[in-house]
């Protein structure tokens, strides 16, 4: 069966089309837009008008490449930016009437869920882990066993979320990087009490922000080929300490760092180093299948194939 997934991100809109059979998933097409529907007003719950629509416009151009595949299921997933908009709503009957897709609105919960069925998909899982997702909405956390999904929540601390509130200064200030802190400190203390029970060894960051991190710190390797990768935490801190301590201007420059994330990547990165010191992990590693890979590994398990030839 041929297969649709879209992901309306806050930052980027995905696109991924992919066959589904007793042989597995095989992906065929993938792309992505850089709409930014969080643009300027994401902590007032609005979908600002050029934001929406930038999105009616990119989901019309998905709907012909999704015909063009002569596709037979479309998924279409919003996600924070949508769901927590006022006029998150009047998005989705705009893109049911404009474009023709029909969207779902999922929960931090499932999302956090179908995170999951995307990086143990990889078979990068080797011990007791926490993934992390940094979206642009909100952030979610899953600790899991080689097995099983521990533990999971969405909070809505996502980068730009965070950078909207938090970082007007270039570079970003001491006082900005202890008020993202500080947010973290009041906000994350259901994750730390997880932690302490579950004893996560590994961070594994899910595409996104991680994907550039691991694009700066293994030059050799194309993201786009791999499944996973894993990490040196120190070169990763290293990295980090350098990002948050530049320029606008600086990472303009910085090899592999791309324009959409030229900014966000700085409260990735803290938000990153709060979670490795207060929680305590020794090692990283980074999944490249994130929400979109487990909605396709989720509709496989959902198949049957009994008839298969």
């Amino acid at each position: 069966m041929r297969v649709a997934v879209i992901d309306l991100g806050t930052n980027t809109f995905h696109l991924i089309i992919a066959d589904l059979s007793v042989k597995g998933v095989e992906v065929l097409y993938k792309t992505n837009v850089p709409v930014r529907l969080g643009e300027g007003r994401i902590n007032e719950n609005i979908i600002i008008p050029e934001a929406f629509e930038r999105g009616l416009q990119t989901l019309k151009a998905f709907k012909v490449e999704i015909e063009k595949q002569e596709v037979q299921l479309v998924r279409a997933i919003a996600t924070s930016a949508v769901r927590s908009a006022a006029n998150g709503r009047d998005f989705t009957s705009s893109a049911k009437m404009y474009a023709g897709i029909e969207i779902e609105i999922i929960s931090g919960d499932e999302e956090a869920a179908y995170i999951f069925n995307g990086v143990k998909a990889t078979g990068v899982i080797k011990a007791p882990s926490l993934i992390m997702d940094i979206g642009g909405g909100s952030t979610e956390f899953i600790i899991c066993s080689r097995e099983q999904l521990l533990w999971k929540k969405s909070y809505n601390i996502g980068a730009a979320r965070l950078m909207q509130a938090w970082f007007h200064s270039d570079p970003i200030s001491k006082e900005e990087k202890e008020g993202i802190i500080a947010q973290l400190h009041s906000q994350l203390g259901e994750l730390k009490a997880a932690c302490k029970i579950h004893q996560p060894q590994t961070l594994i960051g899910s595409a996104g922000a991680f994907e550039t991190f691991t694009a700066m710190l293994l030059n050799d390797i194309n993201i786009d080929t791999i499944s996973s990768a894993s990490l040196d935490i120190n070169a990763y801190k290293s990295l980090s300490s350098k990002l948050i301590a530049s320029t606008h201007a600086d990472r303009l420059v910085m090899p592999n760092l791309i324009p959409l994330r030229v900014d966000m990547i700085v409260i990735a990165a803290v938000l990153t180093d709060y979670i490795i010191t207060e929680i305590g992990l020794n090692s990283m590693s980074l999944s490249t299948y994130d929400l979109k890979m487990g909605v396709l590994y989720t509709l496989l398990a959902d198949q049957n194939f009994d008839n298969a030839v």
